[in-house]
């Protein structure tokens, strides 16, 4: 199958949540008019869609529909989908995947997150794939506070045959990492993997913890980490941005993991993201099996989301 098809499949309770209250209201509706706008604000923000995002998109469909001079409910609907398609397309324009911007050797990569957002879970994924891909993976357990959170990476690393480094509960995190990458530098590793204790962006002792790794991580290697990615559970909406802002102030991020993405009946944080904190989704997890965690292209993300019918990409594929 496609990565369109696999994402419309995937997707499709995210797609129905969200697009089919359009739909539904477009219809109840059949004309063009005041309460058909407010409703159609009223879903975006429903939605996730965030109140800035929400504003920029209804400003945008209010002169769509005076430039073209749009009297039809449907057309409202076809107007609304291009403006959302078209934001989220000039959003990642220039961004390709993360995986073509391993450049270095080790190449580090920390992940960050709250508790119970498949942050160790992304990361063994990831593994996988770059094991797949023929790099030599380093996963560091960073995360000394759980004894299952060391547990569980550990199977991770056997499956995506990578090479843990771990020490035991209660230890201190930093000088994990840094025994992890002076390891990996002696060794010739092209990827390094942390994990970080999950942890509530609210609490100031334990986000000052990462600043301290990341602190440690560049007495080995200055430009390091690479990447620093925020694990985000989508069903958690608005607070995803405030999350984000905060552990952006303990260790700078670079990106996002989109987790859980096909679990929510809601949709809109996907287009709020990169508008409100300029950190683009690299990654979006669509299920719960091992290739379930996808890079993120928005062209198919798009074609998947906004579409019904199979492009003839995804026919020649499936031939």
């Amino acid at each position: 199958m496609s990565l369109i098809g696999k994402l419309r499949q995937k997707l499709a309770r995210t797609k129905s949540g969200f697009l089919g209250k359009i739909a539904e209201a477009v219809k109840l509706r059949g004309k063009v008019d005041d309460e058909l706008m407010e409703e159609i604000e009223e879903i975006l923000l429903k939605c996730d869609t965030g109140v800035e995002m929400t504003q920029f998109i209804m400003d945008s469909l209010t002169q769509r529909i005076r430039v073209d001079r749009i009297t039809d409910a449907g057309e409202v609907q076809t107007a609304l989908g291009e403006i959302m398609q078209n934001l989220l397309l000039k959003d990642y324009e220039d961004l390709g995947s993360l995986f073509d911007e391993i450049d270095t050797k080790p190449y580090v990569i920390a992940f960050v997150g709250v508790n119970g957002v498949g942050k160790t879970t992304s990361i063994g994924k990831i593994a996988k794939a770059l094991g797949d891909a023929g790099k030599r993976v380093m996963i560091i357990a960073g995360d000394t506070f759980r004894a299952a959170a060391i547990e569980q990476l550990a199977i991770w690393a056997e499956r995506a045959n990578a090479t843990i480094i771990r020490s035991h509960q209660d230890a201190d995190p930093a000088s994990v990492v840094y025994d992890g990458i002076a390891s990996a530098l002696a060794k010739g590793f092209d990827v390094v993997l942390i994990d970080t204790a999950g942890r509530q962006h609210t609490r100031e002792n334990l986000m000052n913890e990462l600043t301290k790794i990341d602190r440690t991580i560049k007495k080995l290697i200055p430009e390091a980490p690479h990447q620093a990615l925020l694990v985000v559970d989508a069903t958690t909406g608005q607070n995803a941005i405030s999350q984000a802002v905060n552990f952006h102030k303990a260790m700078p991020l670079t990106g996002l993991i989109l987790s859980k993405y096909d679990g929510t009946s809601k949709g809109g944080i996907i287009f709020n993201l990169k508008h409100n904190l300029d950190l683009p989704v690299r990654f979006i997890g669509v299920g719960e099996g091992i290739g379930d965690l996808e890079v993120f292209n928005a062209d198919a993300f798009v074609q998947a989301f906004f579409t019904n019918n199979e492009t003839e990409e995804e026919i020649q594929e499936e031939e």
